[in-house]
């Protein structure tokens, strides 16, 4: 586990609203490409994808379809209108979120639930697969379906069709959800809210979006009447404002007649109101606020510079844009490399140009600070703007920014036919929503290719110069309420601003090492012995060193390969003296350099490279994962070697570790759910070391020296480790390396397997209250652990009832008693150390219906032990199953789970073969009895959360 816990830096106003954003694309063959460099013209607009099918219907209503077969027989259908949150008046304020909810409450094809339940019946997951968002300015509803059942495929078309216009909207159904917003709402209460309550008037320039948060309020939400949301539906529910989104296994031709057939008879009002573009005004003048709460952890910053919205439109347009990602990734590595050295000014930070919101732009740089430190990391933070804004970058750092862009633009092209639906619907959405460029394959590609060489770095400086200004700049500072007298006023954060700029600021210095990454050479072995793995197309090979490699080529991607290695071990090998510096020493050693090279220098030796290899030591093995291409290959299997070989923990590393892991704990205790968690994990396991959180009188014990020992002696013999490589590779192409480096890997023939720390929950249940927070909520988890029986079969029964009861509980907590957000069971199954299980059945709620919900979820159980699931949804798991295996079979990352997993477990990797006929031998009965085998009132385990003593 990395005990540094990451910090929500990111910038303030993308991470509230969860936008999509376009990436960049690849391309098919460059002569089709429009763009050609011999006639590219700076002030040419940019093209349009040819590859898609568009279309605007008489009544306004617009359509993009795109054959596209990865995956195979799937299709993706968004449904994007242009009615968010800001479109409200006061008394209809929440309503657009409001709406998108009652989409799925009833539609004139499918009334009340049975869309949910329909669409279940096809294997498609309700929240994974089915799903839809609403932000200001838009609303969006997601459906991926099987596009192999004609059947199927028109009624997810008529899905779509409902959700544009025919929603019921009844009585009993608008009544019913507004239990589920309001505790949608309640759940997103906490310190981060009641924080932006306060900020956000200042970061939005007290425009119309700071009074139009998507989730609306309590009150309106409890007392909105009917019509109100009847006439909102109509008012802005319209062909005009609506567009859908088609990409996947089809028929192009067949599904624009069925587009042009289902939709051409949608209907205005005839007194439509005009959708208003509304904005936020720049005031020409610097903002600044303080907000603390009792709950927040840590203290953060962000200096918002705010600019009006440059659209990208032409060839110009997208070569400024790469310009400011280019400033942005070289000064974030200087970021990275502060907060990595020995006694760093901050946690982390970040800086970044990009879209703000309401026709603006923004320059966006924040951190995270240490306790009581406040200044020292606000300096730093400006000083590095600073030192850029005098001395500019090196030009070594801007080639490898360049270089770094050039080889995703490449990985991109080279997997342009194995491309995802998903990533050509977000194109097409958000030039809808956003009129954001949609570039084809071959334009994007070519765009990257023609420009890169023509981006100066001069260039780059002066983007920084032009956003980096002291006018139209928010400073929001939020903290602990224990942090309030670290923290500046207004005319302190001005003046440190003046002192940093006055400071005689050096130029950056790019270290660079011409040394190699390994210091000798590996003494290349041999392969003694394969042998077929039948029915999964894989081969074992045994190396003469002992080390076993698992071979699955594939033609899944066109340049991927994906790398897994696993031993036995782990930190159950040692005993809690060392287990601090055991458990964190597979981190440090990933976090610093490798052979020759430190943690800078290997960063930038891996410039260009699409490669990443990373050390991991858990409770019950050690090992290796990572990724590459081909032209990489080298390099990673250097990584490989290196690792065991000549790997190293950096004292700098090693400090700021320690360091920043100690910052970022220090108010942890003032987080409920932290306090909940820990509360659990105390009543279960004592004061077990390996159970429980942190402190930091653990930080300190762990010794850098003894780390790097253990490290060292966890990987000193690869003789009982297994490689799987899957991927687009054959297995002629990868012996030289199996042989060069895996081969070599040194060995000590020892027989090791991980330990039995006999660590286990008690064998009776009991509950536990925790008191902690300001909101009035709770949080309610019912757990069950037991010894287990463990075999694929009985495996298959727990996930089915975790299925089945997951849909009784929503139907049951969510649509019937309006008193949940969100609720399921999970099933969780160990082989080893021991066979043991856990089942967990969790929800957030009121204070005031904990209580009774907990006793609707216990009555769902009970009914499946006393009754069995009913047959309808065990069918709906099965189906969901099917096709989810449809999917994963033709991924390189569920074959490396797959395989290298069953290696762990010692079981035949080959199971999965048989997997739909152990499927379908589960019946109502098997799962009956499994759930009356292992929930057991007498296991069952209570814990809840719930508010301070002085809030009931």
């Amino acid at each position: 586990m990395n005990l540094i816990k990451p910090i929500a830096i990111a910038f303030l106003l993308p991470g509230l609203f969860q936008f999509s954003q376009a990436v960049p694309t690849a391309m098919f063959e460059e002569s089709r490409s429009i763009l050609r460099a011999d006639t590219l013209s700076w002030d040419a607009p940019l093209p349009f994808d040819q590859e898609v099918k568009t279309g605007k219907l008489e009544n306004g209503f617009q359509y993009f379809i795109r054959k596209n077969v990865e995956p195979k027989d799937r299709v993706t259908m968004y449904l994007a209108t242009k009615v968010g949150s800001i479109l409200e008046t006061e008394e209809e304020v929440g309503l657009a979120h409001f709406m998108e909810h009652m989409n799925f409450n009833g539609l004139k094809h499918f009334p009340k639930n049975e869309l949910v339940n329909y669409l279940q019946n096809a294997g498609v997951r309700f929240g994974s697969d089915l799903n839809a968002y609403t932000g200001f300015d838009q609303t969006v509803y997601q459906l991926p379906i099987p596009s192999d059942d004609p059947e199927l495929l028109k009624n997810g078309l008529q899905v779509m069709r409902d959700w544009a216009q025919d929603a019921l909207l009844t009585d009993e159904e608008i009544d019913k959800e507004r239990g589920v917003v309001l505790e949608e709402m309640r759940g997103g209460r906490g310190a981060q809210q009641r924080m932006r309550d306060q900020y956000l008037p200042v970061m939005l320039n007290n425009s119309r979006y700071t009074h139009r948060l998507p989730i609306g309020t309590k009150e309106n939400i409890t007392d909105f009447p009917y019509e109100v949301l009847r006439n909102f539906h109509q008012k802005w529910y319209r062909p005009d404002l609506q567009s859908l989104i088609v990409v996947g296994d089809i028929d192009v031709a067949e599904m624009e007649a069925e587009v042009q057939r289902l939709f051409g008879d949608l209907k205005s009002p005839i007194d439509a109101p005009e959708r208003v573009e509304y904005k936020v005004p720049l005031l020409d003048k610097n903002q600044f606020i303080v907000v603390t709460d009792s709950e927040m952890t840590y203290t953060t910053a962000q200096i918002t510079i705010k600019h009006t919205e440059e659209e990208v439109k032409t060839v110009r347009d997208f070569r400024r844009s790469i310009l400011k990602s280019v400033y942005g990734t070289m000064l974030n590595a200087r970021l990275s490399e502060l907060a990595q050295s020995a006694n760093p000014p901050f946690i982390q930070a970040r800086v970044g140009i990009g879209g703000f919101l309401g026709g603006l732009d923004a320059y966006n740089a924040s951190f995270a600070a240490k306790p009581n430190e406040f200044e020292n990391g606000f300096k730093a933070l400006v000083r590095e703007l600073e030192r850029v804004q005098k001395h500019g970058f090196t030009e070594t750092e801007f080639q490898r920014a360049i270089a770094n862009i050039e080889k995703g633009n490449e990985t991109i092209f080279i997997e342009r036919d194995k491309k995802k639906s998903d990533s050509y619907v977000s194109r097409y959405l958000n030039y809808y929503l956003d009129d954001s460029p949609a570039l084809s394959d071959a334009d994007s590609y070519n765009l990257y290719k023609h420009l890169l060489p023509t981006l100066t770095l001069k260039e780059v400086e002066e983007i920084g110069r032009e956003y980096y200004l002291d006018t139209n700049r928010d400073i929001i500072i939020m903290a602990p309420d224990k942090e309030k007298e670290n923290l500046p006023a207004e005319a302190q954060a001005n003046a440190w601003f003046s002192e940093v700029e006055n400071e005689d600021v050096l130029a950056y210095e790019d270290k660079i090492s011409d040394l190699p990454l390994l210091a000798g050479k590996p003494q290349a072995g041999t392969i003694t012995s394969s042998r077929e793995l039948e029915g999964i197309a894989a081969k074992e090979l045994v190396l003469s060193n002992g080390v076993k490699v698992v071979l699955k080529p594939t033609t899944f991607r066109n340049d991927e390969i994906l790398i897994s290695a696993f031993s036995p071990g782990g930190t159950s090998l040692y005993d809690d003296a060392d287990y601090f510096s055991a458990a964190q020493s597979g981190n440090l050693v990933n976090s610093s350099g490798l052979g020759h090279l430190n943690t800078f220098e290997l960063r930038r030796y891996m410039t260009g490279k699409n490669v990443n290899i990373s050390p991991y030591i858990g409770e019950r093995s050690e090992g290796l994962s990572g990724y590459s291409d081909r032209e990489g290959l080298t390099t990673a299997f250097e990584l490989i070697y290196g690792y065991f070989t000549e790997p190293r923990i950096e004292e700098d590393v090693f400090q700021s570790f320690v360091t920043r892991s100690l910052s970022s704990m220090s108010n942890q205790e003032d987080d409920p759910n932290f306090v909940f968690s820990k509360a659990i994990n105390e009543s279960l396991y004592g004061d077990n070391i390996r159970r429980v959180p942190m402190e930091a009188e653990d930080v300190k014990k762990i010794n850098k020296d003894r780390a790097l020992e253990i490290y060292k002696d966890r990987f000193a013999d690869a003789s009982d480790f297994v490689f799987t490589l899957v991927g687009s590779f054959t297995e002629e192409e990868i012996k030289p390396y199996l042989e060069t480096y895996l081969a070599a890997l040194p060995t000590l023939d020892r027989q090791e397997q991980a330990k039995d720390l006999n660590i286990y929950e008690p064998e009776k249940g009991f509950e536990t209250v925790v008191r902690k927070g300001k909101e009035e909520k709770a949080t309610a988890v019912l757990r069950y652990y037991g010894d287990y029986t463990y075999n694929k079969v009985e495996n298959l029964n727990m996930s089915a009832l975790q299925s089945v009861l997951s849909i009784k509980l929503i139907e049951r907590l969510r649509e019937e008693e309006s008193g949940v957000y969100g609720t399921g069971a999970r099933a969780s199954t160990n082989k080893y150390p021991k066979n043991r299980y856990s089942f967990t059945v969790s929800f957030g709620t009121g204070v005031d219906r904990y209580e009774s919900l907990m006793g609707a979820a216990l009555d769902e159980i009970a009914k499946v032990k006393e009754n069995g699931p009913l047959a309808s949804d065990l069918e709906k798991f099965k189906i969901e199953q099917k096709r989810q295996l449809e999917l994963s079979l033709k991924e390189n990352k569920f074959w490396v789970g797959q395989i290298s997993g069953a290696y762990q477990r010692e079981e035949d990797p080959a199971y999965i073969n048989s997997y739909l006929d152990d499927l379908d031998e589960i019946s109502v009965e098997s799962v009956k009895e499994v759930a009356n085998k292992y929930l057991n009132e007498d296991k069952l385990f209570k814990f809840i959360l719930l508010p301070d003593e002085n809030k009931r």
